[in-house]
């Protein structure tokens, strides 16, 4: 009775240490965010025209004075985000243990314990410690990307106060400074400009647009998405270009990257599938053990008349033969297997239920810009007054040509065409060479694409350069919206060559260049050509020339402004990577739909979708959109629609939720700091490891070390491997689980001496699990593992065809070891020798059936289905020396209670266990049989 009590002690803690830690693991998070109407942040500053900011802020041109600043520092705090309140490690760690297979396993270590046996019982400890130390290390994704979001705060920024220049870190801004903005700075709090030259920002972390966006002073629409607020610099972006002024109108945690700070802070992350359902599986494994123990408990007791100390002892060996003690150690290696593989292919996993997750995927939300596409911009068409020309390639990689009507041309052959990509190379201020055999930019993407357009043609740069020397030029500002150069041959002869805004230069433009010399501008031919263009997605840009007299060396804007000769508009995009779109094409086929969602413009987003195969190039939902449905219809949406432009991050954590509620797994594969929420949200945040900043990386399960969307199709077909895996393994460990329990509870209905004793129970499942079950984690993909769709996420793991199947086999494994054990008894065999028989039986039943858990349908009977899996052959060996050990040493022996057995009984043995390899197999082939004819 002692021994009871104790056991009900342990579990009484046990439970009362599941609460406290349920409950401080659910414990309030601390918002340490101020509240929004604290800040000017929450008004349009982006549609105001500049003499209404000021006057709201209280601020002039001369800046703020020092007495002024310190007042507002108090008001709003200081420019930083703030620290959310994390748990302390003891208790991070201590939260690990709150899990019911958890506390099935701490039971049977205790019950391990009280049987006298600790090695076992630190065997068992030891799991549990392992998987509360890789869960304390994983811990934490959601303070790892706040911290990395805190990092990409500007550390030191030029303001004007008291109409002097000073620099101070970024931390003392307050809303009403004057910032001052120039290429290469981080712009420091959200800004609502002031003035600006050539001013060109880039926003990609924040909008996911790939390129730098010009800036302007003028307001624009209350209602426009975050990439059109063209008067506005957001905190954490960077100006690549140009000069700029700008108002400061919101620090810290008001501004843009705070309040993606703040959504991911608040954002719950979603429990595995496979989490779930273990939960589900443990809480009903727990009762059900608890349930048969306790009944035969009773009718041993009342119905057979056996002592209570008797029957406590046959309970306990019932609870241990039942309790599958090996299984979370089997999910947390096969797991780890599953990490290892995905690693070698280019994926890294950062939580490792994540792999399994992959299995399930339903959905991909795949960001645009650097994931579907090269992020780097191309020119793929090329107009002149007679022609329209496809040019080939990729990049910035100058490997490529021409065509006009399928067939190749050369530009020689062209002079048009060779007119226009020899100004395209000269009015550049970017430059292009290789490093490491790769083609990398300096400078602007635009002027990169055409320079590739130049070489692409033939022509130096270096040459064309030395040839048409540059004298003078006219740089970019957004308000003329061109540039423009000035050259002279050796000759003397002077040309201005100028790029810009096709709508702006064809207002400059009276000409255009034909084979018969320059002729009249006809712009309703331009027209068409540039609405054709921009139908499929191409940013446009015109190139055009005039005459300068030679003896002139300076370039004025009068210069340019009028009386252009047009040479022709080239089309550019930022073109889908190749092998994506065969990746896309493999998800598809494997039931896995791919959406696009993206800042990018509807247009652009819909000609990348119809190039990657994603969408029906017609059906785009915008950020505006978005804003003006409720949930409910968002849900309706997305089944609908697969593209997603000009996409903020609430929108997209939106999306993620919308498709979560139609019951869909979705993994999120983004590399921008406006993508991390959505990540966070997703069943499977996937970052990219090249482009992707570390708010992504930190916020997502999986990392892609090489950028590229195929290693995610990789990944999937892993993650079913994966799943897989782990459901033969319970088609292996819970069969013999519940054979080895059956065989119990058939001695205590017979009234009959137990057939196995727990501690000889606690060996046999110490040493499959070791050997058997674990060789199963290595199993190679089956060949339909990509053909078949995604498995319900609802489905139970345990389906009623998995529980006939481990009854099944229980029932085979009970008969053949407690009827070989009753043999024994009957053959006037000791009692420990008729326990060995059964142990060895019991042992050998697992042997023959591993191999059929290598295939949950298929046969096995080829030389890949009994041979393939050269682990299991090795398990093989390992488990019979164990048996040898376990029958014949004295010291096993005397552990034990076992006694040695001859030769002729080991054949007998083996010739029993055999059976349950015929008998499943004849089961696997039924099975199918019925099957097929239920689809024919």
């Amino acid at each position: 009775m002692d021994s009871v009590l104790l056991v009900m002690a342990v579990l009484g803690v046990l439970a009362i240490a599941g609460f406290s830690l349920r409950t401080l693991g659910k414990g309030k998070r601390l918002n340490t965010a101020r509240d929004p109407a604290d800040s000017p942040a929450e008004q349009p500053w982006h549609a105001y025209e500049l003499t209404e900011v000021f006057a709201a802020l209280e601020a002039d041109d001369n800046g703020l004075s020092n007495s002024e600043v310190k007042r507002r520092l108090d008001q709003y705090g200081p420019n930083s985000l703030p620290e959310p309140r994390q748990r302390r490690p003891v208790l991070r760690f201590l939260v690990q243990f709150h899990n019911l297979l958890i506390y099935v396993l701490l039971v049977a270590a205790m019950v391990t314990m009280l049987l006298g046996h600790w090695l076992d019982a630190g065997v068992i400890l030891g799991v549990v410690i392992i998987n509360a130390v890789i869960g304390f290390v994983q811990e934490g994704k959601a303070e790892d990307a706040l911290r990395a979001i805190r990092q990409m705060l500007s550390p030191y920024t030029i303001v004007l106060r008291d109409n002097q220049r000073l620099k101070m870190p970024a931390g003392e801004l307050v809303p009403g400074d004057i910032v001052l903005l120039q290429s290469g700075d981080k712009v420091p709090a959200d800004l609502r400009l002031v003035t600006v030259k050539s001013l060109q920002i880039q926003e990609a972390a924040l909008t996911g647009e790939s390129l730098a966006v010009e800036k302007q002073v003028a307001p624009t629409d209350a209602d426009a998405s975050l990439g059109d607020r063209y008067s506005m610099a957001y905190s954490g972006t960077l100006v690549t270009y140009g000069q700029g002024r700008g108002l400061v109108v919101a620090t810290g945690a008001a501004t843009e990257l705070g309040r993606i700070s703040s959504m991911l802070s608040t954002v719950e992350s979603l429990t595995t599938p496979l989490l779930r359902q273990m939960g589900q599986f443990a809480r009903w494994l727990t009762g059900a053990i608890i349930a048969v123990a306790a009944g035969s408990f009773l009718f041993g007791v009342y119905a057979r008349g056996y002592s209570m100390p008797d029957m406590f002892l046959a309970a306990v060996g019932l609870m241990v033969a039942a309790i599958p003690e090996g299984l979370p150690a089997i999910m947390t290696i096969t797991l780890a297997i599953g990490v290892q593989r995905m690693a070698r292919r280019r994926a890294i996993i950062r939580r490792l239920p994540a792999v399994e997750t992959l299995g399930s995927v339903t959905v991909i939300c795949s960001d645009k810009t650097g994931t579907l596409t090269r992020n780097e911009m191309t020119v793929q068409a090329v107009a002149t007054a007679r022609s329209l020309f496809a040019v080939s390639g990729v990049g910035y990689d100058p490997h490529g040509g021409f065509n006009s009507d399928h067939d190749d041309i050369t530009p020689d052959d062209r002079p048009l065409l060779a007119e226009l990509t020899r100004a395209a190379v000269l009015c550049n201020d970017s430059a292009l060479h290789q490093r490491d055999g790769e083609w990398v930019l300096q400078g602007d993407p635009t002027e990169g694409a055409l320079l590739t357009l130049g070489i692409k043609a033939g022509l130096d740069p270096l040459f064309e350069n030395e040839a048409w020397r540059r004298t003078d030029s006219i740089p970019f500002e957004s308000q003329h919206r061109f540039m423009a150069t000035l050259h002279h041959d050796h000759a003397g002869h002077a040309f201005a060559y100028v790029k810009g805004a096709p709508e702006r230069l064809l207002e400059m433009c009276s000409r255009q260049l034909t084979h018969s010399g320059a002729t009249p501008l006809v712009k309703d031919y331009w027209n068409e050509r540039m609405k054709f263009m921009a139908q499929h997605g191409q940013r446009l840009l015109a190139i055009a020339r005039k005459p300068i007299p030679d003896s002139q060396t300076d370039l004025q804007f009068a210069d340019v402004e009028k009386d252009l000769t047009l040479l022709g508009v080239v089309g550019m995009i930022d073109p889908p990577r190749e092998d994506a779109i065969e990746a896309v094409k493999l998800c598809q086929s494997a039931g896995i739909q791919v959406k696009m969602i993206t800042g990018d413009h509807a247009i652009t987003a819909l000609a990348i979708g119809a190039q990657m195969g994603i969408g029906d190039a017609v059906s785009v939902l915008t950020g505006q959109d978005i804003e003006h449905i409720d949930d409910e219809q968002l849900r309706a949406e997305v089944t609908r629609v697969d593209i997603f432009a000009r996409s903020s991050p609430e929108h997209k954590l939106r999306l993620v939720k919308a498709l979560q509620a139609n019951g869909h797994v979705v993994a999120m594969t983004g590399d921008g700091v406006n993508d991390a929420p959505a990540l966070k949200r997703a069943d499977v945040g996937t970052a990219m490891g090249h482009s992707g900043t570390e708010a992504a990386k930190e916020a997502a399960e999986m990392v892609l070390a090489d950028d590229n969307f195929s290693s995610i199709a990789r990944a999937v077909e892993e993650g079913r491997t994966v799943y897989d895996n782990l459901r033969k393994a319970l088609l292996f460990i819970l069969p013999t689980n519940g054979g080895e329990a059956l065989v119990i509870i058939a001695a205590i209905a017979l009234g009959r001496t137990l057939p196995i004793t727990p501690v000889q129970i606690l060996w046999v499942n110490m040493v499959t699990t070791v050997t058997l079950a674990l060789t199963l984690a290595f199993e190679p993909s089956e060949p339909d593992v990509m053909r078949r769709p995604p498995r319900d996420p609802r489905e139970p793991i345990l389906t009623g065809f998995y529980i006939w199947r481990i009854v099944f086999v229980s029932l085979v494994l009970v008969t053949g070891t407690f009827g070989l054990f009753i043999w024994q008894l009957n053959q006037g065999s000791s009692i420990e020798l008729a326990r060995t028989v059964a142990v060895n039986t019991l042992v050998m039943f697992e042997i023959f059936y591993v191999f059929n858990s290598r295939y949950i349908n298929a046969p096995i009977f080829s030389w890949n289905g009994l041979f393939g899996n050269r682990h299991i052959l090795i398990a093989v060996a390992l488990l019979v020396v164990f048996q040898l050990a376990f029958t014949y040493l004295g010291v096993m022996q005397l552990l034990f209670g076992t006694a040695a057995i001859s030769a002729s009984t080991w054949g007998i043995i083996v010739l029993v266990a055999s059976s349950v390899l015929f008998l499943v197999e004849l089961e696997k082939a039924v099975a199918r049989l019925i099957s097929k004819s239920r689809h024919s």
